[in-house]
C-alpha cells in the first residue's frame, strides 16, 4: 500500500521528524571519524606527542569503549522509558562531552570526555533506529531504516570537512573547533523529539492503545480513523505484542535461548557486530592517513582531500544501497558486496606489497582507487543493512535488547580494531590487509548459511521466518469499546 497523496500533512510531519532523527546516525559518524580527521592536523598530533602507540590507540578507541559500556543499559531505558527519552539522554551526553573536549588540556582528560561521548552515542544509537522503524509508514520503512546507517557518512563528511577547514590554524583551536562543532547533530536530535511521535509499538506494550491508535491515525492516515491500513496495522501490532506478552519470559534475556529460532536471531545479532568491523573497513575508516603515508601520499593537505572525497563517495553508495535493498533483497546485496570486497581488498594488498617491497610507484598509487572500490562495495550492503536487518528480524519484546547486542558486539570489535590496528599495522604494514581478506571468506559463508531473506515483509511477518514448524494458531480478537468485534489477525508462536 502506498502513502496518501501530498496533502497528507501527518505523513509529512512524521517524515520530517524521521529525517531529523537520522542525525543520530550522523552523530555516530562524526564522532567515529573525528579522530581520523584530527590525525591529519599537526596541532592534534602535537597534543598526543607524549604518548606511546598503545596509549594513542586507547584514546582513539575511547568512543567505542564508551559505546560498549552504554548499549545494554540503553536497551533497558528504551524499553522502560520509551524510545524518545532514550534518544534525549544520548543527545544531551554528547553535547556535554563536546563542551568538555574543548576545555581539556591533557590527553587523558580528553580520553574521559570521549568515553562520555561514546556513551551518548550508545543511547542514541540504541533507540533512534527503533523509533524510526516502529513509526515509519509501512511501505517506506525499508528505505528509511536503510538510510539510517547510510547517513553515518554525513557525520563523517562533516568531521572531515571541518578538520580540512581548520588545517591552516596554527594553534590548538585547529582541533578544538571540530570538537566544539560536535554539538551540531545531537542538537538536531533534540529538535527531532519535538516533531516525531513515540513508537506505537512501545505504547501498546505499555497498555496505551488509545495513544498508539491516535498516532497511527494522525501520521499514517492524515486523521482518518476508519482508514483500512491503520486498522490493519493497529490490529497486527496489538495481536503480535499481546501474544508475546502472554509468554512471561518474552522480554527477558533468557528469551533468546527459548527456541532455535530465537538463538538463530541472537547468533545473527552477534555476527553482524563482528562483520561490520572485521571485513577491512576498520583499517580504511580509522587509519587512512597512515595507509596513504605507507604508499607515498604524505602531504597533509593531500591526505585530507582524499579523506573528504572518500566520505562523499561512501555516502553516495550507502544511499544507493538503502534505496535498492528492498528491490534486490538483503542476501543478494550482502553476498555480492562481500565478493567484490574480497576482490578489491586482495588487489589492494598485492599493490601495497609491490610498492613496499619493490618500490613501484604506480602500484602504490593504485592502492587508492582500489580502496575506493572496496568502500563502495561495503557501503552498498553493509552500511544500510547493519541497523535495518536486526531491527527487522527481532520481535518487539526483544528488539531493543537484540539491537543492543549487535551494537555492543560492534563496539567491542571496533575497540579491538582501533586499539590493535596501530600496533599491528606498524609491525606488519601491507601484510596486515591479508588478515581481513581471510575474514571476508568467512563472512561470505556465514551470510550464505545463516542469514534468511526478509524482503517484502512487515516487522510482524518477518518474525515468523524464524519460528519452527511446530506452531499453533493464536487468533487475537480486537474489540471496540462497545464490545463488538472489530477485526482479527492470526499469528503464530512456538509452543
Amino acid at each position: 500500500m502506498s502513502p496518501k497523496s501530498a496533502v497528507n500533512h501527518g505523513l509529512r510531519r512524521l517524515n520530517l521528524g524521521i529525517f531529523l532523527m537520522l542525525s543520530a546516525s550522523a552523530t555516530s559518524g562524526y564522532n567515529a571519524s573525528q579522530i581520523n580527521s584530527l590525525l591529519v592536523l599537526p596541532e592534534f598530533n602535537e597534543f598526543l606527542s607524549g604518548l606511546d602507540s598503545n596509549s594513542t590507540g586507547l584514546i582513539i578507541a575511547s568512543v567505542s569503549l564508551g559505546s560498549f559500556l552504554s548499549f545494554i543499559p540503553a536497551s533497558y531505558v528504551a524499553d522502560s522509558l520509551g524510545r524518545r527519552r532514550c534518544v534525549s539522554i544520548g543527545a544531551t551526553l554528547c553535547i556535554l562531552a563536546s563542551i568538555l573536549q574543548v576545555a581539556v588540556k591533557h590527553p587523558w582528560v580528553f580520553f574521559g570526555a570521549r568515553i562520555v561521548t561514546g556513551a551518548g552515542v550508545g543511547f542514541s544509537q540504541t533507540a533512534a533506529p527503533l523509533l524510526i522503524a516502529e513509526t515509519a509508514y509501512p511501505s517506506q520503512r525499508p528505505t528509511l531504516t536503510g538510510l539510517y546507517n547510510a547517513v553515518w557518512f554525513c557525520g563523517s563528511i562533516t568531521a572531515a570537512a571541518i578538520a580540512f577547514a581548520t588545517l591552516s590554524i596554527d594553534n590548538s583551536w585547529s582541533w578544538r573547533i571540530p570538537c566544539l562543532l560536535q554539538v551540531l547533530y545531537p542538537t538536531m536530535q533534540l529538535v527531532a523529539l519535538f516533531v516525531i511521535p513515540e513508537s506505537p509499538r512501545w505504547l501498546v506494550s505499555k497498555n496505551r492503545q488509545g495513544e498508539a491508535l491516535a498516532m497511527l491515525t494522525r501520521y499514517h492516515a492524515n486523521g482518518d480513523m476508519h482508514d483500512k491500513l491503520v486498522q490493519d496495522e493497529y490490529d497486527q501490532i496489538c495481536a503480535s505484542i499481546h501474544a508475546e506478552a502472554d509468554q512471561k519470559s518474552a522480554s527477558r534475556w533468557t528469551a533468546f535461548f527459548r527456541s532455535k529460532g530465537d538463538m538463530h536471531r541472537l547468533t545473527i545479532c552477534i555476527l553482524l557486530g563482528f562483520m561490520q568491523e572485521w571485513t577491512g573497513n576498520g583499517v580504511t575508516s580509522y587509519y587512512l592517513p597512515p595507509i596513504l603515508g605507507s604508499v607515498g601520499i604524505t602531504n597533509a593537505v593531500h591526505q585530507a582531500a582524499v579523506n573528504i572525497s572518500l566520505q562523499f563517495w561512501n555516502l553516495m553508495f550507502a544511499v544507493a544501497g538503502a534505496s535498492t535493498s528492498d528491490k534486490y533483497g538483503r542476501r543478494v546485496l550482502w553476498l555480492c558486496a562481500t565478493t567484490l570486497m574480497f576482490i578489491f581488498l586482495s588487489t589492494s594488498t598485492v599493490m601495497a606489497g609491490l610498492f613496499a617491497e619493490m618500490n613501484i610507484l604506480q602500484a602504490g598509487i593504485a592502492v587508492v582507487p582500489m580502496l575506493f572500490l572496496f568502500c563502495a562495495a561495503y557501503d552498498f550492503a553493509y552500511m544500510p543493512l547493519f541497523i535495518a536487518y536486526p531491527a527487522e528480524i527481532l520481535p518487539f519484546q526483544l528488539r531493543a535488547k537484540g539491537l543492543a547486542v549487535t551494537l555492543t558486539t560492534d563496539s567491542l570489535a571496533c575497540f579491538f580494531n582501533q586499539y590493535v590496528n596501530p600496533v599491528a599495522f606498524s609491525a606488519l604494514q601491507w601484510r596486515y590487509f591479508s588478515i581481513y581478506v581471510g575474514c571476508l571468506v568467512v563472512v561470505f559463508a556465514l551470510v550464505y548459511f545463516f542469514f534468511p531473506e526478509t524482503q517484502g515483509r512487515s516487522l510482524e511477518e518477518v518474525a515468523q521466518i524464524f519460528e519452527s514448524t511446530k506452531v499453533k494458531d493464536h487468533e487475537a480478537i480486537m474489540s471496540d469499546s462497545d464490545g463488538s468485534k472489530q477485526s482479527s489477525f492470526v499469528i503464530k508462536y512456538e509452543e
